[in-house]
């Protein structure tokens, strides 16, 4: 029989045992989704470098992953719309959970975790009315599904952490159904925006474009000093008429739209892909693989600065003053705001669209 005495000293050494950090799965400091030569999709983390800490592989193509902030686990979701994500140990490649959408629901690719990672936030679609969802799921308790919240606007896509307890959410505008895959549903009334939204109080902040812009879905977003965002476009009608790709936003006040050069305009074809803050927050960047171009703009005004080329390059994350890149031909490349690159490492992996930077608390 277990005496209270034995009892609490179990309690006291499952305290005093070591928990996994990242440090455990070779300290990364991004993760990056991809597939490798043989076909298999996989989930890495690289240093800043570039070089292969860990591969993981996935049951199909991943898109995004949610790094937790403390214990060496991601959250890979598959591409959207997809109806589950797993929950992988970085160390072992272990699957310790699978998130399934409720009922109605489906993921749109990416999650954040909220309360030094005691909350794991998920961009959804409700299927039958188009409404975005944030779902909202608790690590502590096997990843459980603990509530939901509106996101503020229809589909939701990257959502990003702001502070402990509250979201930047880019509300793509785009409508779409699992049975019609990746059909864009509503073009002619879509209304993107972004939202910043806490799960205990909802939208608190909203920012929308001009109604001449209504097709430039935004897609992707980065935090840069001073809660300043980035907001990355893909443009829904003909790329000759597209808009601006890349906005800024403090909230409370309108965003900004950043403008390319008419030919380098031309060159994204319409579609921005990834967006990040240079690692001194003084540069932000957007890619386009449909284009093979990076262009560089000044984070204060939005002035454009420098664009590079490189086919098929996508993944972006701060590195240094620069930015880190990646591309679907396996480079993982150091690139400075002049415009100016070197690659860092190659692997035998198409990198997939994002990089994904650890925030380790």
């Amino acid at each position: 029989m277990t005496t209270r005495r034995t009892f609490l000293a179990s309690l006291a050494a499952a305290a005093a045992a070591p928990r996994a950090t990242w440090a455990d799965a070779g300290a990364p400091a991004v993760l990056a989704a991809g597939r490798d030569a043989s076909g298999n999709y996989t989930l890495s983390g690289l240093s800043s470098q570039g070089a292969e800490r860990f591969r993981i592989s996935l049951p199909s193509r991943g898109h995004a992953a949610a790094a937790h902030p403390t214990r060496p686990q991601a959250v890979a979701f598959a591409r959207r719309p997809g109806r589950f994500a797993r929950v992988v140990d970085c160390p072992s490649g272990q699957i310790d959970a699978r998130l399934d959408a409720p009922e109605g629901r489906h993921f749109y690719g990416h999650g954040a975790f909220l309360h030094g990672g005691e909350m794991l936030a998920t961009s959804e679609n409700d299927i039958a009315t188009g409404a975005g969802v944030i779902g909202l799921w608790a690590p502590d308790e096997g990843y459980t599904r603990i509530g939901e919240f509106a996101s503020g606007g229809i589909g939701p896509h990257e959502i990003l952490a702001l502070a402990q307890d509250r979201l930047v959410i880019a509300n793509g505008g785009i409508r779409t159904h699992p049975d019609s895959g990746r059909e864009k549903l509503n073009l002619p009334t879509m209304r993107p925006n972004l939202s910043l939204a806490s799960p205990e109080r909802g939208v608190l902040d909203q920012a929308e474009l001009a109604p001449e812009l209504h097709l430039s879905s935004i897609r992707h977003i980065a935090l840069g000093p001073a809660g300043q965002i980035a907001l990355a476009m893909q443009w829904q009608g003909d790329v000759m008429d597209a808009g601006p790709l890349l906005g800024l936003w403090t909230p409370g006040t309108p965003p900004h739209l950043c403008e390319a050069p008419p030919l380098r305009q031309m060159a994204m074809q319409g579609y921005a892909g990834s967006v990040a803050f240079s690692g001194d927050g003084k540069a932000v960047a957007i890619s386009s693989p449909r284009g093979g171009e990076v262009q560089i703009f000044e984070a204060a005004t939005g002035s454009f600065l420098n664009h590079w080329q490189r086919p098929d390059t996508c993944g972006l994350a701060p590195l240094g003053t620069g930015f880190l890149t990646s591309d679907g031909a396996g480079g993982m490349m150091a690139l400075d705001t002049t415009g100016k690159a070197r690659l860092l490492a190659h692997h035998p992996t198409a990198w997939d669209n994002h990089i994904i930077p650890l925030n380790q608390a």
